[in-house]
């Protein structure tokens, strides 16, 4: 069975022995269009293959009874069509190998995720996975990407609930290949702690402040969001370049920096003081992607955040999921109670919005507003909207 019977969904295995994990990887996938199927042992996958045919299979190294390569083996035998997307906590090195099995019995691998990874890098593999076109060639090099000036910075608008005028945008890192067009960040980014993030993050900051005094030239002088990993808002050089590069125009809103749940509470005492100094420079952090990690809201309590993001795999059908709409006042209530911006991400019906306004959601970004666009049909939006954009 190809599809789900009910819904026409392409199927996909989330195979990983920790139900939290698990479940956020379904929330994703789900999200993204598929029809998921949970499992924690490679005999509980062998069993569902004889009745599903899955595109994807997103696969943990170490599972309980058994590992990844086990899984692998059986797909390989089997000449498994669909696609493999590592996930693990493990070193690189170690899931660089797994996945070097992978590709050895024949399978098509997804580039690998190492935890704890940002939801929206497991989307953007996950929407490869629906699209057939992109069987081949998943992967471009970013040093070669930097190399040729391939990279871009897209907009998404952030609105504000009550007036639904423009109150922002964020930055998102699209490559544009001269010969197969734009790329998803999940066939570009390499994993968590590359070197290659530092040029990365440059550009993103000069590109991003570039652009808002281009925006700022047609009156729109809310502030941009740009994602930065710790291991480069880690870096003792990391503030005093991105001071290097903020505008002198005396209506500068400021900036924020946008980084994962996880990264937020993996060292809290530095996060609160990278926090601090930024502030410093009109610079605010946001913590993205809320409640795709493993803290408890109160570890929250003593970082001095702007605003709190909630992720898009609870935004998504929020109206019609009971579990998903508590967790979506449970982060509201977490805003009203430090005084921080409630920001949804990923609406994409008016049905979510609804349950999302009368919870009393102060910020809104998805697809019900408007797609990610590069910064010029963005500024062609700033120049039809400018008697609506708020600073």
């Amino acid at each position: 069975m190809d599809e789900d019977a009910h819904t026409g969904r392409p199927h996909a295995f989330v195979v990983e022995d920790e139900a939290q994990v698990r479940a956020l990887v379904a929330n994703v996938l789900v999200a993204s269009g598929f029809a998921t199927h949970q499992f924690s042992t490679a005999a509980e996958v062998e069993e569902a293959r004889g009745v599903y045919a899955p595109r994807l299979v997103v696969l943990d190294l170490t599972l309980a009874n058994s590992d990844a390569i086990e899984v692998i083996r059986n797909l390989g035998t089997a000449r498994f069509g669909g696609r493999v997307l590592l996930m693990s906590g493990h070193d690189t090195a170690t899931l660089a190998e797994v996945q070097r099995i992978g590709e050895a019995h024949g399978l098509s691998m997804l580039p690998p995720l190492q935890k704890p990874f940002r939801a929206n890098a497991l989307r953007a593999l996950a929407l490869l996975a629906l699209d057939d076109r992109s069987a081949a060639g998943l992967t471009i090099d970013l040093e070669t990407a930097l190399r040729h000036n391939w990279l871009e910075l897209w907009y998404q608008p952030k609105i504000d609930l009550s007036t639904k005028l423009m109150c922002g945008a964020e930055a998102l890192i699209r490559l544009v290949h001269p010969e197969e067009g734009v790329r998803a960040p999940g066939t570009f980014l390499p994993l968590a702690g590359s070197p290659l993030y530092v040029p990365l993050t440059d550009f993103i900051v000069r590109q991003a402040l570039t652009d808002w005094s281009r925006f700022a030239a047609h009156n729109m002088l809310c502030p941009l969001a740009i994602n930065v990993p710790a291991s480069v808002l880690q870096r003792p050089d990391f503030v005093s370049n991105l001071r290097n590069h903020l505008p002198k125009h005396p209506k500068f809103p400021g900036l924020i920096v946008e980084i994962t749940e996880d990264e937020a509470i993996s060292d809290p005492e530095l996060a609160r003081e990278i926090a601090i100094q930024l502030k410093l420079y009109g610079v605010h952090v946001s913590i993205d992607d809320f409640g795709s990690g493993h803290s408890s809201l109160s570890r929250l309590q003593e970082l001095p955040f702007r605003e709190i993001k909630l992720d898009r795999s609870f935004v998504h059908g929020c109206a019609g999921d009971e579990r998903k709409r508590r967790m979506c006042e449970a982060v509201i209530q977490l805003a009203r109670r430090f005084d921080i911006v409630s920001v949804a991400e990923g609406i994409e019906t008016a049905a979510d919005l609804g349950v999302l306004m009368d919870l009393g959601y102060r910020v809104g970004q998805g697809y019900l507003f408007a797609k990610p666009m590069n910064s010029t049909d963005f500024l062609d939006l700033v120049i039809t909207r400018s008697s609506t954009v708020r600073a």
